[in-house]
């Protein structure tokens, strides 16, 4: 099938054919004609699988053949509400791109930075707005964003919404959207809670389900490496010792081993940052846009500050961190091998993650290879009950003991700047 089977206007195949784009992907497919006859998606589908076009393009299509070339202010017409700022500025830029032969105008808005740049685009009047809940929430208490001609809204990464904290923000939201609109829901998995939050969203929608969860694309390698939990840092630095490994996604579970990740490859003289939750937008955005532009080898980051990142032909994803939950470790992985592309995923299991791999291979259905031939084989068991609670039991003092450490030495600090002040 070709995009302009799937009656497309004009402006929108042009802007198509500039970024050489064909073929629509499945959900793309599948989605754009019935979000064009005006019907509410229930849309399954992971990262990676083209969902943002599937449901940018119909909407750029309604709101050019309704009023994009009219003269005055533009009407807030669609909504794209999404967990997070880097996912929120992709779609944004996306939709610049499939839009850029029409009149349409939108706008990112996202906490984190200052509003006047944000305000000042909302007064000028914007078609389209892709948001972040409580940057949203926010502009609307200021009677900044009215939301009452919303015609279509997007709930996009809804599973992400809800491991966020988002769902109180979302309930807020949804009695300020006319009941009369069309509504689309994207999720990468279904558990209950998400089918709940989609039945109160949605009326009557058409299911679109592709590439399910538990396929891994056949382009990515995938290989195994058995170590101890205290030489992992000494195996990730063993493993970039080829050279060739140019530019690399690494997985930390945890926004502090991120940062301690990116300590030891720095130390180890390897050109690498950490995006997660506790950096500023500013400190992702730049650490982001270094890592596509090859100023720096190894980009680390947690699962929640991953959503978004989309870098053309990356090759290379690595688990540091294995994940509990084995979709995760699809989901990873799906940030290489896009489109066609050969790529590489590997994980470094330590004793504790060992039951993690075993699930892993029971939902992709397949054996991940392990690679033997490395200084730092896994000589370590799995800790007993008993030895676990010791182990947390010790996890949880040192931490207390950080936390503590670091508001007596802030303490200290300001108790200084005050006595040169006197």
């Amino acid at each position: 099938m070709k995009f302009e089977e799937l009656q497309l206007i004009e402006p929108i195949l042009k802007a198509l054919k500039d970024k050489n784009y064909t073929e629509p992907t499945p959900i793309q497919a599948k989605a754009i004609p019935t979000v064009l006859k005006g019907k509410d998606v229930l849309g399954v589908a992971q990262t990676g699988t083209g969902k943002t076009a599937a449901f940018s393009i119909p909407i750029i299509q309604h709101i050019h053949n309704r009023s994009g070339n009219s003269a005055g202010k533009p009407t807030l017409s669609a909504l794209i509400l999404t967990p997070t700022r880097e996912l929120a500025i992709q779609i944004g830029e996306n939709i610049e791109e499939y839009s850029k032969y029409t009149n349409i105008r939108q706008t990112v808005i996202f906490g984190g930075v200052k509003q006047h740049k944000q305000v000042e685009a909302m007064r000028r009047g914007v078609h389209v707005l892709v948001a972040t809940p409580g940057r949203l929430l926010d502009l609307i208490n200021q009677r900044i964003i009215n939301l009452r001609n919303i015609e279509l809204f997007v709930l996009d990464e809804a599973d992400r919404m809800l491991d966020m904290g988002f769902i109180n923000d979302i309930r807020k939201l949804l009695p300020l959207l006319p009941k009369k609109r069309q509504s689309l829901f994207f999720s990468a998995t279904m558990p209950d809670n998400i089918v709940k939050l989609s039945r109160q969203i949605l009326e009557n929608p058409i299911k679109i389900e592709v590439s399910p969860v538990s396929s891994t694309a056949e382009t990515i390698q995938q290989y195994l490496y058995y170590t101890n939990r205290l030489t992992k840092k000494n195996l990730l630095n063993h493993i970039l010792e080829d050279e060739s490994m140019d530019q690399v996604l690494v997985f930390s579970r945890t926004k502090r081993g991120a940062d301690r990740v990116v300590k030891g490859l720095l130390k180890n003289k390897t050109r690498s940052a950490a995006i997660h939750g506790d950096k500023s937008q500013n400190q992702r955005q730049k650490a982001l846009k270094q890592f596509k532009e090859g100023d720096i080898r190894v980009l680390v980051a947690t699962d929640i500050a991953a959503r978004g990142i989309d870098i053309d032909k990356l090759r290379y994803v690595i688990n540091y961190d294995i994940p509990n939950l084995p979709e995760t470790y699809v989901h990873r992985i799906g940030r290489s091998g896009r489109a066609g592309e050969e790529g590489i995923a590997i994980a470094i299991c330590e004793p504790e993650e060992n039951a993690y791999v075993r699930d892993i291979e029971k939902l992709i259905n397949k054996k991940i290879k392990v690679l033997n031939d490395h200084p730092y084989p896994q000589t370590e068991t799995p800790m007993t009950a008993a030895e676990k609670k010791e182990w947390n039991k010790e996890k949880d003092k040192r931490k207390q003991e950080f936390f503590a450490n670091r508001k007596k030495s802030k303490s200290q600090g300001s108790s200084r700047n005050g006595n040169r002040r006197r």
